[in-house]
């Protein structure tokens, strides 16, 4: 039996560290520990306290008026990196929902969780042609449509939806594709989307896409004063309905399952200051009809809605007092929507093609601080000219707080 002598074993030992030591020190620096992505968190809570006071609803309560606190939206807000020029946005809507059953799968009355937005963006394009600012993006998911959150850059979502979602013309978001390419020299940018057409709270209904895209032009970008957030932003929206005899046995190979007309456009022009905001909107909206009891007897027609809107929100302390240090947090808040439903007859039915819906917003809004405001303001919706419409008056105290 041969021993090996302990002073051969301490050689032995140092000699294979010495070759282990450099595969280890080149292991570690190619394998460094993996740094998490840094999560972006935020939300806006919008609550509300009403009282509601026209006839229909005193009618329907034994000749009292009605109130209650809400709290009518909760948005939470996650983004984080997603590789080389990557990220996502995933934009949670808690919503207090006044409808269950059928008509609401998966919901019941009472608050509720939606996704609002979700999608990956990649950065495609940077300073194209060497022109600083010139850059493009992709998104693909739950998206922004064309120009819902753009208006909402200049009015404040809490007080009410934008005039163009709250009459119907479209959602605010919607399952598809989107890029976004901002311009050069601050002169704007041009979003263009490609989506389900039914909106984010329910699932696509039917084989067609919608096509829309807007072009926000700020000839004024470069200044240093209030005009350089004056944006004129023109849009157009397009895309199909489905028959109520799509699915129907005998449809296939008609002009049935062409669609019918679903076609909206427009033009936004606004101002967004701190001491002076102001939208002008003007929109139609274009929907096919169908028309008949059965295939054979099937035809349509179209009817046109148009809508026009302002707005004026300012702060009158600051505004003139000549001096650009001063500050107030009291704005006085205006808003106008004028709605023509119907340019034909027979969409009218027993109103008239003249029929007019009134929108009228008047308000106080307060800043509690840079991210808390509160609101006290009046909205009524007054049907004039033939319409059926059901008036509505109520007082709001809105709250709006951002963190």
């Amino acid at each position: 039996m041969t021993f090996v002598r302990p002073r051969s074993l301490v050689a032995l030992a140092l000699a294979m560290a010495a070759l282990v030591a450099p595969d280890r020190a080149h292991a570690q620096a190619a394998d460094p520990k993996p740094v998490t992505p840094a999560l972006d968190f935020s939300g806006v809570i919008l609550g509300n306290y009403r009282y509601t006071y026209d006839d229909a609803t005193k009618n329907a309560n034994g000749g009292l008026a009605t109130n209650k606190f809400d709290v009518e939206r909760i948005y939470l807000n996650f983004r984080m990196p997603a590789g080389e020029d990557g990220s996502i946005r995933v934009t949670t809507d808690l919503f207090n929902n006044s409808i269950s059953g059928a008509s609401c799968v998966g919901c019941y009355a009472g608050w509720n969780l939606r996704l609002k937005y979700g999608y990956f963006q990649y950065n495609y394009l940077h300073d194209i042609g060497g022109q600083k600012g010139f850059n493009a993006i992709a998104r693909i998911g739950m998206v922004h449509t064309a120009v819902i959150d753009h208006e909402e850059q200049f009015w404040p979502r809490w007080i009410s939806m934008t005039s163009i979602e709250r009459f119907g013309f479209f959602s605010s978001s919607d399952v598809g594709i989107a890029t976004v390419v901002t311009l050069p020299k601050k002169m704007g940018e041009v979003y263009a989307t490609i989506a389900n057409g039914s909106g984010y709270a329910t699932v696509e209904n039917d084989p067609y896409k919608d096509y829309s895209a807007r072009v926000s032009w700020t000839p004024f970008g470069n200044e240093t004063n209030m005009l350089k957030t004056f944006t004129i932003s023109p849009w157009y929206y397009t895309g199909h309905a489905a028959s109520k005899f799509l699915t129907t046995a005998g449809s296939a190979g008609t002009a049935i399952t062409d669609g019918l007309t679903k076609r909206r456009d427009g033009i936004f022009i606004g101002l967004r200051d701190r001491r002076l905001s102001v939208g002008l909107d003007w929109a139609q909206k274009v929907d096919g009809v169908d028309v008949g009891a059965s295939i054979p007897t099937w035809s349509t027609y179209d009817n046109t809605t148009t809508l026009t809107a302002g707005w004026l929100i300012f702060r009158p302390f600051e505004l003139f007092s000549g001096d650009d240090k001063t500050r107030s947090r009291l704005s006085v808040m205006a808003r106008l929507d004028n709605v023509k439903p119907f340019t034909s007859a027979t969409s009218a039915g027993v109103q008239t093609t003249s029929a007019t819906n009134k929108l009228t917003i008047l308000g106080l809004l307060w800043d509690l601080n840079s991210r808390a405001s509160f609101s006290v303001d009046f909205q009524n919706l007054q049907p004039t000219n033939g319409s059926a419409t059901v008036e509505t008056k109520t007082l709001f105290a809105h709250w709006n707080i951002i963190f």
